[in-house]
């Protein structure tokens, strides 16, 4: 079982780095995780329509060039569908179970994933109606995938 996590821009936040090295330590004693950041596109703060689908087309071609064909993917996207952390688990344990042994998240920059991204995910999972930050986004994720590795085994975690 290997899981990736593919974001777009570099973080930068120390307090969030340390958040995620350490949340990935505590992984590694259940499955491979591999982080994979993405170069982030520069753009002005204000941008045309055409101009935002510009900068998500070319940070996704950066997201596909690191999904492989055998790839699960589960894209973070406000629309995906909301699960507790019992069936985030629970999704997860029956990928393994089902021969899905590569599994890859993927969040997209601050304008959110291309098209082309969300059409190759298997799955679109949503953390709620809120917008957040995508490197606390990558916090939050990694956080959870741990949580749903204590849960799969039986592990005690707070609740």
């Amino acid at each position: 079982m290997s899981i990736t996590i593919i974001s777009v821009g570099k973080l930068k936040e120390k307090y969030l780095k340390m958040g995620i090295e350490e949340y990935a330590k505590r992984l590694s004693g259940y499955t491979k995780i591999d982080l994979i950041e993405v170069p982030d596109e520069k753009a002005p703060e204000q941008l045309s329509e055409a101009e935002m689908e510009i900068v998500k087309k070319k940070e996704g071609e950066r997201i596909l060039a690191k999904i492989t064909p055998d790839h699960y993917v589960i894209a973070l996207a406000i629309n995906g569908k909301m699960r507790s952390s019992e069936d985030l688990s629970k999704d997860i344990e029956n990928l393994m179970t089902y021969g899905h042994s590569k599994i890859a998240f993927v969040i997209g920059g601050s304008l959110g994933l291309h098209d082309d991204v969300l059409n190759r995910a298997d799955d679109k999972l949503s953390f709620g109606k809120m917008t957040l930050p995508h490197q606390l986004m990558k916090l939050v994720l990694v956080e959870q995938i741990y949580r749903s590795f204590r849960i799969m085994k039986g592990e005690p975690y707070h609740k």
